[in-house]
């Protein structure tokens, strides 16, 4: 299993190395981070195109159909849209998301940014998002970005993920915890 993740990963980091080279060569980083966005959106709102992205049953020739219509009809065409069936054309659409990922992860590198992963047991309140962003900034010496989402089940609390490092204060974790604890005591 960790050969196909460690796999999958060299291959989106490769390929959305290769893409950030392409944007940035033709001045259209701000473009292909744009429609990789709204890409990555439709993913997030639809099973169905999950399914057509994930699943191998479907031909290269199906897939490439069916999402040039989708991206004509979205309005995503230029690099963008090259990249997505270039990715179709060699049936590595199930590596996709994860390209997305990796380009916006290079892209924010380069840019001198980092990405907080952030959970939270509620929707976190502006100003909440605005202390998050500073004092993540002071701590990392960079410029952070907050990918805020909400998880019910961690009772109170966040998880923040900021590259490697995790910072889990959620109330699940504490009581997960004190319940191996007391087991082990009693």
């Amino acid at each position: 299993m960790t050969d196909n993740v460690s796999l999958v990963s060299g291959v989106a980091r490769r390929y959305a190395s290769a893409l950030l080279d392409l944007a940035e060569d033709e001045g259209l980083t701000a473009d292909v981070e744009r429609d990789l966005t709204a890409f990555e959106g439709m993913l997030a709102e639809s099973g169905d195109l999950v399914r057509l992205v994930k699943s191998p049953a479907f031909s290269a020739e199906e897939q490439l159909a069916a999402l040039t219509a989708l991206l004509d009809k979205a309005g995503i065409s230029g690099l963008a849209a090259n990249f997505v069936k270039l990715v179709a054309r060699n049936r590595r659409l199930f590596v996709l998301p994860d390209m997305i990922k990796a380009f916006r992860s290079q892209l924010a590198e380069k840019r001198g940014e980092a990405t907080a992963e952030v959970v939270s047991a509620k929707a976190l309140s502006d100003e909440h998002v605005a202390a998050l962003k500073e004092a993540l900034s002071a701590s990392t010496g960079k410029s952070v970005n907050i990918a805020a989402k909400v998880d019910p089940a961690l009772i109170g609390g966040l998880v923040v993920k900021v590259g490697s490092r995790m910072i889990d204060t959620s109330l699940r974790t504490k009581l997960n915890s004190l319940k191996f604890a007391m087991k082990e005591v009693g």
